[in-house]
């Protein structure tokens, strides 16, 4: 069985989740399984087509239920949210737990961190509940330095213009 690993995708660049799906979709070409959590993300009914033809082999999650940009909601709505997004974090250290897949996409889950939703503190522990032969890909315009000791792979995505 190969050693799992964590990789990363961050930058100011385009193609940080393209690149993030498109290792799923290999992976499961592979005969992997892969659950791909989007944080922060529009909700896309094409998107969700998609996914759902991929499934079992890959099946994506969304915890948010608005569908405004977290910036643009209500301070009660935001409560709502931070709760949504913090039970997808959770969501996501049960499945590193019980090894539930192969590959695990956390979609801009470096973006929940820069908006202040939760801390580095709280993503550690999810990282840390990773078995060994599990991979994990985050995505998000910055990489917080205390999260790089749990990273192998560092994909810098710029833009030039």
């Amino acid at each position: 069985m190969e050693k799992g690993y964590v990789q990363v995708f961050c930058g100011s660049g385009e193609g940080k989740s393209s690149a993030a799906l498109g290792k799923g979709i290999i992976s499961a070409g592979e005969g992997k399984s892969v659950i791909i959590v989007q944080f922060m993300k529009e909700k896309s009914d094409n998107e969700e087509r998609i996914f759902q033809r991929l499934e079992p082999e890959i099946k994506l999650f969304r915890f948010e239920k608005k569908t405004t940009c977290f910036s643009e909601l209500s301070d009660e709505e935001k409560k709502e949210e931070i709760t949504n997004i913090k039970n997808g974090l959770n969501y996501a250290k049960k499945v590193l737990t019980t090894g539930e897949c192969d590959l695990l996409v956390l979609d801009e889950i470096l973006g929940v961190i820069d908006e202040g939703i939760i801390d580095c503190n709280e993503l550690i522990p999810v990282l840390e509940s990773k078995s060994d032969n599990v991979s994990v890909l985050l995505t998000g315009i910055v990489l917080p330095d205390e999260i790089r000791e749990y990273v192998d792979s560092i994909s810098n995505i710029e833009s030039l213009h």
